[in-house]
């Protein structure tokens, strides 16, 4: 018999049993709709994510003076005692500060689609005054440039950014944080902008408030006066002073790449040799992101192993109910042979029921799961996605298990022997 005319002999056998095909259906769908649903859903994080996090700096790492590290523990230490192949820096090189005219050169040289900013923290902390009202003595001055804002991730809320000419030129205009804005001109900031300060000795012109950004267990990201780096050169310099250059990426998942090419980039800049390690510091912004992501890949690991458990017990409930059918059917395979039909063709139907069974659950299970999965996305504000990898590697599992479950019946069925069925009541 063709291919056609079997496949729709096993047609007509699973839609003849209305409810235990729906229900075997329904089993298998469930376990297809756990496995996508939940990758769906995990994907759209994912997503949302990388935006996230992206607008909270874990797109971006900086290039320090190795001196600017906080040591915890000594474990790289140990590590380079450990190696006696380890690259080493020269002692007259291994603390060497990074000077304003390198970070210019790396600004100018580095071609990654990203953006870099140079900024210089004023030594120390200090008191702004306006008139008679003053801050603590632990503002921070920060002096950066026109993309330093976007890097750190800080908003304007009242004001403007600065331009090039208040960076080439250095001149005293200062954007204020939350806190220190809110201090020197109280809660609702009335006429802060155009307005003046005093930092230390220093009049600023005012261009700028922040929105507030929150604290850590560090310092008040609200707590800062932010002018341009020409000008902290100007006024705060100090012997040995070592400038730090910022770089954001615009897709997080490009950023070893980006941290690669500022490394080999940076080390020219240095004239460092090739046997020698870098005398710099790579600062990455984005570990609680990977930390997110590994944990989100755990729950894979988990939705994967809940679908193939779902999906095993319905290979073994659909290998059951394909062995009560040949059971019932004994007389029909009896009959068929009979007529003609070979084990050979009693076994392929067999088999198609199995696998058509299985198939369409898996069909409705990926519809059901992208849909699950796309409510959370829509919960997130992310975009409507289409797994085609998870749709794939769905519908291949339960056509898998159905060819496993019936293979079994199917076997069965086509070794009766026609007399002995004929005579089944």
């Amino acid at each position: 018999m063709r291919f056609l005319d079997i496949f729709s002999l096993a047609y007509r056998s699973v839609s003849g049993n209305k409810l235990r095909t729906g229900l075997t259906i329904a089993i298998i769908a469930v376990g297809i709709t756990v496995l996508v649903g939940i990758l769906t859903a995990i994907d759209s994080m994912k997503s949302s994510i990388y935006s996230s996090f992206a607008s909270m700096g874990a797109n971006s790492f900086s290039l320090r003076n190795r001196d600017m590290q906080v040591h915890i523990g000594n474990d790289d230490a140990k590590a380079s005692k450990g190696n006696k192949n380890a690259r080493k820096v020269r002692k007259s090189n291994s603390n060497k500060t990074i000077s304003y005219q390198e970070a210019v050169q790396f600004k100018e040289r580095y071609t990654f689609p990203a953006i870099v900013s140079i900024n210089f923290r004023a030594s120390g902390i200090t008191t702004v005054y306006k008139d008679d009202k003053k801050t603590n003595p632990n503002v921070n001055v920060i002096g950066g440039d026109e993309n330093y804002l976007d890097i750190s991730n800080y908003t304007i809320q009242d004001g403007r950014n600065f331009n090039a000419l208040d960076v080439s030129s250095g001149r005293n205009v200062a954007i204020l944080g939350k806190d220190v804005a809110e201090k020197l001109f109280g809660k609702k900031l009335k006429n802060v902008v155009n307005n003046t300060i005093r930092v230390g000795d220093i009049r600023y012109r005012v261009i700028g408030v922040l929105e507030s950004k929150g604290s850590s267990n560090l310092m008040s990201a609200d707590n800062v006066v932010i002018t341009t780096v020409n000008n902290t050169r100007r006024i705060f310099n100090r012997p040995n002073a070592s400038y730090q250059v910022g770089v954001a990426v615009k897709d997080i998942r490009q950023m070893e790449a980006a941290q690669g090419e500022a490394t080999g980039l940076f080390r020219v800049i240095r004239k460092l040799d090739l046997n020698e390690e870098d005398n710099f510091l790579i600062s990455k912004s984005d570990s609680i992101a990977e930390m997110l992501f590994s944990s989100l890949a755990k729950v894979n690991l988990f939705a994967v192993v809940i679908a193939f458990v779902t999906l095993f017990g319905s290979a073994i409930g659909l290998m059951n109910i394909m062995l009560v059918s040949v059971a019932e059917r004994t007389r029909e395979i009896g009959v068929t042979k009979a007529l003609g039909a070979t084990s050979h063709t009693i076994r392929r139907q067999f088999l198609y029921e199995a696998i058509i069974i299985s198939v369409m659950g898996g069909l409705i299970g990926v519809f059901m799961g992208m849909l699950l999965g796309n409510i959370v996305s829509a919960l997130l504000n992310s975009s409507f996605i289409i797994p085609w990898l998870w749709i794939l590697i769905g519908v291949s599992l339960c056509a898998a298990v159905g060819l496993i479950s019936g293979i079994y019946p199917a076997y069965k069925a086509s070794r009766l022997d026609p007399i002995i069925a004929l005579r089944y009541e």
